[in-house]
């Protein structure tokens, strides 16, 4: 099968197109004939090593896509083959950037007819860990103020609305460019992270959720009130230490299964949260995805037209 793979770390330009093996279902997976993947920052930190060298090359980076059932694994009878599903890798596994992938069947849900392929690979990951992040771990209610980092991106954009759906209302930061973006995603008030400072013009927020890491995430325990708490996506595999006492820091952990996936789809389906803005790229191009990804300024999402 064809895919988008890398035989080294380093920068996008390790990252190469060609032929690889295909995959075979096991005991309780699926095999999957993907038709789009999105881009994450996990897949590119992968590539780079910074998440310790892989085992084995050549390695397929890719962590969410959409397809459809090539063929079943032994146990498997909750899914036929041509049945259109999306999903999530496990943790520990990645290889979304291919024509082929294997997965667990019990992590794997129905691919609405209303969505395309590209919009459920865009929402997976993004999704999921908003979810996770938004309603199981910061338990935001109605009423109280969240202030959202890095507000035009994919996980950010997804928080934003489901903020707004809660009740909740909603700061967040964005360039001077995506401020009607983020607006027309629910945001009630944009500060330009180019030319403000956050923690001059917030303060005594319910929650924050960081999306940025480094310096922003740091900075963040500002802006909370007493017995605030906040979430942490991009400060690796635990949250920040907290410079307060009166506030908690949390590093969702974003399990993979059916129910989360099956609720982006019902808030999706239902209006409450619109898929992301989209840029494509075909998979040849996954280097030059990267690039773009790397430069953390993109709005939305990537997606790689596998299919």
């Amino acid at each position: 099968m064809k895919a988008a793979f890398f035989m080294r770390h380093g920068g996008p330009e390790v990252l190469q197109y060609g032929d690889v093996p295909d995959p075979v279902a096991g005991a309780g997976e699926l095999l999957v004939d993907v038709h789009a993947a999105s881009v994450n920052a996990a897949d590119w930190h992968m590539r780079a090593g910074r998440y310790g060298p892989v085992s084995r090359f050549p390695y397929v980076p890719g962590r969410d896509f959409s397809g459809r059932v090539a063929a079943l694994g032994e146990g498997v009878n909750d899914f036929k083959v041509g049945d259109p599903v999306f999903g999530v890798c496990d943790v520990g596994q990645d290889g979304a950037y291919a024509e082929k992938i294997a997965i667990k069947a019990a992590i794997v849900a129905s691919k609405p007819d209303a969505l395309s392929h590209a919009e459920c690979a865009a929402l997976a990951l993004a999704g999921l860990t908003a979810l996770v992040s938004i309603e199981d771990t910061l338990q935001l209610a109605r009423g109280e103020t969240i202030l959202i980092q890095g507000g035009a991106g994919g996980v950010a954009g997804f928080a934003i609305q489901l903020a707004k759906h809660i009740g909740a209302r909603v700061i967040t930061t964005a360039s001077a460019a995506n401020h009607a973006y983020v607006r027309g995603l629910g945001a009630d008030e944009v500060i330009d992270y180019r030319t403000e400072d956050f923690t001059r013009k917030v303060s005594a927020c319910d929650a924050v959720f960081d999306t940025v890491g480094g310096e922003v995430a740091l900075k963040s325990f500002a802006v909370l009130r007493s017995g605030g708490r906040a979430a942490f996506i991009a400060s690796g595999a635990s949250a920040p230490t907290s410079p307060r006492t009166d506030v908690r820091a949390y590093r969702p952990k974003v399990a993979r299964d059916r129910n989360h996936l099956e609720r982006i789809i019902a808030l999706v389906l239902s209006g409450a949260v619109h898929p992301p803005e989209i840029k494509h790229y075909p998979l040849p191009d996954a280097a030059a995805a990267h690039a773009m990804s790397e430069g953390r300024h993109l709005r939305g999402k990537l997606v790689l037209d596998v299919r």
